[in-house]
């Protein structure tokens, strides 16, 4: 989507493109600078320390609440409960509330409405539609890398997950260095990495290096994202081959571009759309990022190395300490804000077209002023100049994935 574009030909004809989307973010449930554990509606709930977010195909969002050891959930209108966990830190399976978890990260759900939690202590959870909560894979407070089925498998630090389509789970393991796989039996294998070897190199399987992955995410091909710390974004192929989208290792940065042109400051959350674009939760630069499937990244919100609680559209929001980001079917963006114990939604901001030319030097002249707007559903004269007369133009709105539009005199 654009915004606040300026054309600089003179007629007959204008023309002008640009990548930066905006997207305009509210607070969906939370309370910037409040903590607690209470449910209730929007800004009347209460998180402690809200860690990553997953949202289903009816618009549900879970939320891990990572101090409150709790699975929220948040309906499509803003009401939050308590899906699962008593509050209390422990291993315990059970239904609901009479559930424990012990600091709960990561959070992903798949299409049959199951959700899958990774605790801190080593453990990947289950939890159903009806919320009875059951142990996928892994053994509580039990570190390792051991690959095997159930409670036979591994892990050291599991953070970010994500399920496919067919319900594998994928997990980034984080003090392991490597990406785990999870079928929906409990099998874990090792798709990516080699336990205990830490470094950033891109290559198959266990020949590739993660540095310490954070989010992990995967889109419609099966096609996985991992956000490292060192500042990179990688993909990993169905079969395995790792390599590096988008930043680069070890230099952290605020830069929009593409590949290793642009700079991240530790990305931790990642999603996912249909389309193949990634998201990024931009921790330490307190911003929104996107990454198409060829690699350019720009800026969809926040303004790098600047924190803070506001509203409002493109750089003008404001987040502290970003953490998990999920993306809906509609392209609406779900964030975990941890540093304002808030989660945030943010939607495409309609587009703004300004033009330093007036209304008198285009009447009754043939023009054809052309824009692009990206992800836009509609347009109209409201989105002219004002000093542009409405009642001369007709818009015309056509294409799909990138929209342009032509306003001809008449």
């Amino acid at each position: 989507m654009l915004a606040g574009l300026t054309f600089w030909a003179a007629a007959p004809t204008t023309s002008a493109q640009s990548n930066y989307e905006p997207y305009s973010f509210t607070t969906f449930a939370g309370l910037a600078g409040s903590q607690g554990t209470n449910d209730g509606t929007g800004t009347n709930a209460r998180f402690i320390q809200p860690k990553y977010v997953a949202v289903d195909g009816a618009g549900n969002v879970y939320v891990s609440d990572f101090v409150a050891h709790t699975i929220r959930k948040i309906t499509s209108s803003g009401v939050v409960s308590t899906f699962a966990g008593s509050g209390t830190c422990g291993p315990a399976n059970g239904n609901g509330t009479a559930a424990q978890f012990c600091a709960p990260t990561g959070v992903a759900v798949d299409s049959a409405g199951n959700v899958y939690v990774a605790e801190n202590l080593g453990t990947i959870r289950k939890i159903t539609p009806s919320g009875t909560v059951s142990t996928l894979a892994g053994s509580f407070n039990t570190q390792g890398s051991a690959d095997g089925t159930g409670s036979v498998a591994r892990f050291q630090q599991p953070l970010g997950l994500a399920v496919d389509g067919v319900g594998n789970v994928y997990v980034a393991d984080q003090n392991n260095y490597t990406i785990r796989k999870i079928t929906p039996g409990g099998n874990v294998s090792t798709l990516a990495g080699l336990a205990g070897n830490r470094d950033h190199v891109d290559g198959t399987g266990s020949a590739a290096r993660f540095n310490s992955p954070y989010g992990v995410a995967v889109d419609s091909a099966g096609n996985v994202y991992v956000a490292d710390v060192d500042n990179t974004i990688r993909k990993i192929t169905p079969t395995g081959v790792v390599t590096t989208l988008a930043g680069f290792n070890n230099v952290g940065g605020t830069t929009d571009g593409t590949g290793s042109a642009a700079r991240f400051q530790q990305p931790e959350g990642i999603a996912a759309d249909g389309a193949g674009n990634a998201y990024v939760a931009d921790s330490d630069n307190s911003t929104v990022r996107k990454i198409t499937p060829s690699g350019v990244v720009s800026t969809l919100a926040g303004l790098p190395l600047t924190a803070g609680t506001s509203d409002g559209i493109g750089s003008a929001v404001r987040f502290r300490e970003l953490t998990g980001i999920a993306v809906d079917g509609t392209g609406k963006l779900y964030v975990a804000d941890a540093g304002n114990a808030t989660i945030r939604v943010g939607v495409a901001a309609p587009p703004v077209i300004t033009s330093p030319l007036t209304a008198s030097t285009v009447i009754d002249q043939q023009l054809v002023y052309q824009f692009q707007a990206n992800g836009a559903t509609s347009l109209g004269v409201a989105n002219l100049p004002p000093d542009w007369p409405s009642t001369a133009l007709s818009p015309r709105l056509w294409g799909h994935r990138h929209r342009r539009a032509h306003f001809r005199s008449v």
